[in-house]
Formats: C-alpha cells, structure tokens, sequence
C-alpha cells in the first residue's frame, strides 16, 4: 500500500467532470478525505482544440483534461500541494498525463485507472486505502 501523505491533493476525474480532495489523515494513517471543490467544464478555461478523428464529445472531453490539467499546474505554481493522488478513467488518465506539466507529475504519489466520479468519499478512501 503507497503512503498517501497529510494534506495530499486527490484528484478524481473523468472526461466530463473532477473532484478535488484533500487528505486529511495523518501520515501513515488510512486515508480520510475531505471534499474541497468540483470541477466541471464550464468552471474551467484553457486550451481546446478539436482534431478531424475526433467526435465532439471526444473532443469535449480531450479539452476538459487539458483545462484540468492546466488548473492543476496552476494550483502547483501556488504551493496549494506538494503530493497528489490521481484517480480517472484510462481514457482521461492517459490525456491528463499528456497534458500535465512536469512539476504536477513530479508531485504524483499514486496514479490509478479507475473510475471513481460517482462513488462516494467512502467508497473512495476505501480504494486508497487498499
């Protein structure tokens, strides 16, 4: 089991929505989340782009990863974390990773490919803490 550490930012996502965590458990204990925002494309801005193989929905979804992604640069340019935790659906994990800067993946201490949106802060902590 990864140590998630006090106060790590937990971000679970998929292609059309994010919500942004914070582990409130001490170090070393289990993981005890606590609900700090929900993200949703119109909350945020950013780059977009369509590519021709794409369908708008695909492309709805390429754009709100790299918004997220850019949000969670920003985040990092304000210290508002040190360690993250990232939770999303292949698809979107993979298009997160591409778009993420190197100082955000650097702050990565656990990465899973599942997706948790509509599962509850419970069910989630239960995950991390497996």
């Amino acid at each position: 089991m990864t140590t998630i550490p006090h106060k790590a930012l937990v971000v679970i996502a998929d292609g059309g929505k994010a919500i942004l965590f914070r582990n409130i458990g001490k170090d070393g204990a289990p993981v005890a989340l606590h609900e700090e925002q929900r993200l949703t494309p119109k909350d945020l801005q950013g780059p977009s782009g369509a590519r021709p193989d794409e369908t708008p929905s695909q492309t709805e979804e390429a754009t709100f990863s790299k918004q997220l992604a850019d949000t969670l640069h920003t985040m990092k340019n304000k210290n508002d974390f040190d360690a993250m935790v990232l939770v999303a659906d292949p698809q979107t994990l993979g298009q997160l990773r591409a778009a993420m800067h190197k100082t955000v993946m650097d702050t990565i201490v656990l990465s899973l490919s599942k997706d948790l949106t509509n599962h509850s802060t419970n069910d989630i902590a239960a995950a991390l803490n497996k």
